[in-house]
């Protein structure tokens, strides 16, 4: 793979020229080691600041492995249980049908909480405690753990509430205490983004189309506030990026790699999970119908367990996520990969670098 970072470099410039993208971050490391860190592009296109490797990325859903990666880390310091009820730590939240929602029920996302009010407005989405007050005084769509449902927005408001009452920690002092500073990325990897750092955030580019609404009446229309369904959106506003909503994060490529690559095991004197939890955390564990989404759908427990160039893998070694708008970070055990691309270009173009990058990484593994 000596060359790949070359090849990368060029397919990164190959999609910025040509017009699909604005600013790339791509990051790829193995059993590891770094071997490709790739920058191209612009971060900002009303001053024309170039990409850097430091350039935080919003990256809209990609977060929620990070937010799973931190449960599980917790897990394994014995923090947390996977078949704890949530009302064991948080009484307000067992209530109308929630008694006996647990922590996997939140990590699957089969607790049957996807919807906000209708009302829900930007400002309310940026308050902590507004969000987990409304989400316990919530019935669920379904009987907890009998129906999967993508949780998009409650998902990070059900984990972090649940982590924080146990702990006594808030989300972003979990995930720097725990998790990404023991990795040296604390200022790479966010909820919030520090106030200090949000020069370093690229910017969503004017050009970025909002994505059609969901058909009237619909299980996702019911599930998602008119004022917060062009999720790509939210990553120029200020509020949002400085406040805690773990099912949206920002990171660097290489920050998100790193932490990926050791959940994988191959940051030297950094354990975050043992091989045993691993396996547990990347094993296909839902086949099915989403009933929020409306199309058959595979999780893992917490991430999806597919790659999102279509590339072929083993059933329960790749994990990871992808944001809405095109940014993804995600790992392969069988192969050692962790590989994460941040863009801020066009939503319509979806996933099309990386797709091309993650096919383009499968091309090299297949000819090593």
């Amino acid at each position: 793979m000596a060359d790949l970072a070359a090849e990368i470099q060029a397919a990164a410039d190959q999609m910025v020229a040509s017009g699909p993208e604005t600013g790339l971050q791509i990051a790829v490391c193995r059993h590891g080691h770094v071997v490709a860190d790739v920058v191209s592009g612009v971060a900002d296109p009303r001053t024309g600041a170039g990409v850097r490797p430091g350039t935080l990325f919003y990256a809209a859903s990609a977060a929620k492995g990070v937010a799973s990666s931190l449960a599980h880390v917790l897990a394994e310091r014995g923090d947390l249980g996977y078949d704890m009820q949530v009302a064991d730590v948080w009484p307000e939240f067992g209530s109308r049908g929630k008694e006996r929602i647990t922590l996997r029920h939140v990590l699957m996302h089969t607790a049957g909480l996807p919807g906000l009010p209708a009302e829900t407005t930007i400002e309310q989405l940026c308050d902590w405690d507004h969000m987990c007050t409304v989400l316990a005084a919530q019935e669920p769509w379904w009987e907890p753990g009998t129906r999967f449902g993508y949780h998009a927005l409650t998902f990070g408001f059900l984990l972090g509430e649940t982590m924080r009452r146990a702990t006594g920690r808030t989300v972003t002092e979990l995930l720097r205490q725990e998790l990404t500073g023991p990795l040296g990325v604390q200022d790479e990897v966010c909820f919030a983004v520090p106030r200090p750092l949000l020069s370093r955030v690229a910017r969503q580019p004017a050009h970025n189309d909002p994505p059609e609404p969901p058909g009237k009446g619909s299980p996702l229309d019911r599930a998602t506030p008119p004022a917060l369904w062009d999720a790509a959106s939210l990553g120029n506003r200020a509020d949002v990026l400085t406040s805690d909503i773990p099912s949206l994060g920002t990171m660097t490529a290489r920050g998100v790699a790193r932490m990926y690559s050791a959940l994988l095991g191959h940051v030297d004197g950094v354990a975050l999970v043992s091989r045993q939890r691993l396996a547990v955390m990347t094993a296909v564990a839902f086949t099915g119908m989403d009933e929020v989404m409306g199309f058959p759908t595979s999780w893992a427990f917490g991430y999806s367990p597919d790659r999102p160039g279509g590339v072929p893998s083993r059933r329960g070694s790749t994990f990871g996520m992808i944001g809405a708008n095109g940014s993804a970070a995600y790992a392969d055990v069988d192969s050692g990969l962790a590989i994460a691309v941040m863009r801020n270009g066009p939503t319509a173009e979806g996933l099309a670098a990386v797709t091309r990058i993650d096919r383009l990484i499968a091309d090299k593994e297949e000819h090593r």
